[in-house]
């Protein structure tokens, strides 16, 4: 049964209908995710278009899910490197006290609905008994052989009920000493999976899609990641080469692999070197004051999304960011920020390294989480294969000060939506606050370009607060708590008229000693 690449577009199902055929079914019409754009559109045009663009039904469900957490774990964890050579001896992974369980407990005490493994990080090892490499788990005695991180990371996240997402990584020094990474194979069609000696697997569809002889590889692993190991919600994918010689290069074959993933995991979001979210920019975890999730993209190298700007540009998305990209910006596209950050120094563990702060992970927190990004965690598994226990702890500290932070909403069934776009809120009596949340209703796009929030003292409707951008959260802490009974947000500036989903008001129950 081949499925070709040809007929699978992002904006379709397509369905294999029997054995040589695919019939290729459009979607329920929706607004698009992304907009075409050209070098002589004004910026009127640029911002009618931007105010157009909707995200999809797996951007939406991605940007619920607010932390989200990353597990570097692999030959690295033993070797102490955080970028690995591709030819350790498998046998230095030991992880003897491998708790898979563990982690998931400790992901949901502290409030996490979704975690990614490195299941393949850039030396190539992989996580899993992989039919297409011997530099993965199986070529350890660990576990006589038999070991395999990702069955029991994914069965232990579903049976916690954390979501599931994978890093494979596209660089992979160990295929570069074997002669398949940046060989310099054309890409031809191959048959996805590539049968092996011994290859047991029941009949399923196959694939017909271009690939050099690397990203065939990198096909073959995906498959089984994604067919065998339960639902998976989001595949990472980040853009390095690995470290060879500089006249070598892997051009990678995003568009076959994005295929595949859409074919076979349908509700996954693609990350960063993907179409469905994208990276803040740093390895600090903070957003842009103003974070657009409209930004300006190009294509680059076989259907990749690339920022039209540069990626850690200051303003990705504003009046002025659209007008300054026009010239080499594609389309405009719903290309939210993800935000990650290590809770400790490096991505892999080393045991002279501690956890970050409660103080240091909360003002990451609202600096990602509440300026309309999604805040993606690393928490590094040790050589025993635990999350160490200050990790642990500090993990549920930061939970209990989100949660003291931003106790319930005062505000709580008593909004009233005014006819332009603002709310208004009467708590009944005057009540402190000294933090806001605010949401618009990114089913209808982001439109928001500025805002005041007002309370109503001695009279007189007076500014406590005034920002940008909103999305899909805006959090603002106020200098000092503010007591008053009526509270409004009035929307300043905005695309086309904002649909406001959330205006909450918190009082923080942190006090400071």
């Amino acid at each position: 049964m081949a499925v070709s690449r040809r007929l699978f577009v992002l904006a379709s199902t397509t369905l294999a209908a029997s054995a040589g055929t695919s019939v290729a079914l459009a979607a329920p019409a929706r607004p698009p995710y992304r907009i075409p754009v050209g070098p002589d559109d004004t910026q009127e045009e640029l911002v009618r278009k931007a105010s157009q663009v909707r995200p999809t039904e797996r951007q939406i469900a991605w940007q619920r899910l607010e932390r989200t957490a990353f597990l570097h774990f692999g030959v690295n964890t033993f070797t102490g490197l955080e970028w690995g050579t591709g030819d350790e001896d498998p046998q230095v992974f030991q992880p003897t006290g491998l708790d898979t369980d563990q982690w998931a407990r400790a992901l949901r005490d502290g409030g996490f609905r979704l975690a990614i493994l490195t299941v393949k990080h850039h030396d190539g090892f992989v996580l899993y008994p992989s039919r297409y490499t011997g530099h993965s788990v199986a070529s350890s005695s660990w576990r006589e052989g038999r070991g395999d991180v990702l069955r029991s990371f994914a069965d232990s996240m579903h049976r916690y009920g954390i979501k599931v997402g994978v890093y494979i990584s596209p660089a992979d020094e160990n295929q570069y000493l074997h002669g398949v990474y940046a060989n310099g194979s054309a890409r031809t069609e191959r048959v996805i999976p590539e049968r092996v000696e011994g290859d047991d697997r029941p009949v399923r569809p196959e694939f017909t899609l271009d690939a050099t002889d690397y990203g065939a590889h990198m096909l073959n692993q995906l498959y089984e990641v994604l067919t065998e190991y339960g639902p998976i919600d989001e595949v990472w994918f980040d853009g390095a080469q690995g470290r060879i010689p500089p006249d070598k290069v892997e051009t990678y074959d995003w568009d076959s692999w994005y295929t595949l993933v859409r074919a076979l995991a349908p509700d996954a979001s693609v990350a960063v070197s993907g179409p469905d979210v994208r990276w803040v920019g740093n390895e600090g975890g903070l957003a842009r004051e103003n974070e657009w999730s409209v930004v300006p993209v190009r294509e680059k190298g076989n259907g990749r999304a690339d920022y039209a700007l540069a990626y850690d540009a200051a303003d990705e998305g504003s009046r002025d960011a659209l007008l300054a990209a026009r010239k080499v910006a594609d389309h405009l596209q719903w290309w939210p920020a993800e935000c990650d950050v290590s809770i400790r120094d490096g991505w892999f563990y080393h045991p002279d390294q501690q956890p970050k702060t409660v103080e240091q992970l909360t003002d990451i927190y609202f600096r990602s989480v509440g300026r309309n990004a999604v805040l993606l965690l690393n928490v590094p598994p040790d050589t025993d294969g635990l999350l160490p226990a200050a990790d642990v702890a500090r993990l549920r500290e930061f939970r209990e000060r989100i949660d003291q932070e931003l106790p319930a909403d005062l505000a709580h069934g008593r909004t009233t939506a005014s006819r332009d776009g603002g709310v208004t809120v009467d708590l009944g009596r005057e009540r402190e606050v000294d933090r806001v949340r605010l949401a618009e209703d990114i089913r209808h796009g982001q439109q928001v370009e500025s805002f005041v929030v007002e309370a109503h003292l001695d009279g007189v409707w007076t500014e406590v607060a005034e920002a940008g951008t909103v999305g899909a959260c805006r959090i603002l802490l106020l200098d000092e708590p503010v007591r008053a009974r009526r509270w409004r947000l009035r929307v300043t500036g905005s695309r086309r008229a904002p649909r406001i989903a959330e205006f909450a008001l918190h009082r923080s129950e942190v006090r400071e000693a």
